[in-house]
């Protein structure tokens, strides 16, 4: 397989983890998992978002890019595989939810004034499901401060989502609906799509049914 970086991307509780620990695994390729349940201000964000979106948000931003540069910086010379569990343009689609609009407007302009520098993924794979599906993952998991997330909270990120991948001209986009589909106990599942990831496509958006 030519790709030297995955990204995995998709709602909360898609399975975007799952999916790029057994897909590292497999490959025997780098694993980066973001760092979420280190952030102190993310339970301070679900308490009091207004107060807490905007540093929040920036946070996410600065960690991100650190663990991109430093990951792929490092990889292993013989297996060059990084698989990641996000995309770097998630925090923007979740600024725009976040934030109040003159301080979406000043994140959107120091989002873009780095993008460029950010490392780009080869691939990237989209895990599509229902909001219903999401949120029994959600709370099947239990994290006590995404237990209140609501319905409309989730739909909204998920339109984000879909039509920013929609638009991207620069990379493969692998849109995966899973929904009524177990990848972790369906092994025949599990090898499907690691065949759809292993094609080699043009950049643009591939919506892939099971």
């Amino acid at each position: 397989m030519k790709n030297q970086f995955i990204a995995i991307e998709g709602n909360i509780g898609a399975g975007k983890t799952t999916l790029a620990t057994m897909l590292a695994a497999e490959w025997e390729a780098t694993l980066m998992l973001e760092q979420f349940a280190e952030n102190p201000f993310l339970p301070l964000f679900y308490e009091n978002p207004e107060k807490y979106a905007f540093p929040l948000e920036l946070s996410f931003l600065g960690e991100r890019f650190e663990q991109l540069k430093k990951t792929l910086a490092n990889a292993d010379l013989f297996n060059p595989l990084v698989i990641s569990d996000y995309y770097i343009l998630k925090s923007l689609l979740f600024a725009r939810i976040n934030l109040a609009e003159a301080e979406y407007n000043l994140f959107h302009k120091l989002f873009y004034l780095i993008f460029d520098s950010f490392p780009k993924p080869d691939k990237l794979i989209y895990l599509n499901t229902t909001i219903q599906d999401l949120q029994k993952n959600i709370k099947k998991r239990g994290r006590s401060y995404e237990l209140n997330i609501s319905d409309q909270y989730l739909e909204r990120l998920q339109n984000n989502y879909i039509e920013a991948f929609k638009e991207e001209r620069r990379l493969p986009v692998l849109f995966i609906n899973t929904h009524g589909k177990d990848f972790i106990t369906d092994l025949g599942l599990f090898e499907q799509i690691k065949s759809e990831i292993q094609m080699d496509r043009p950049a643009g958006m591939y919506v892939v049914e099971f």
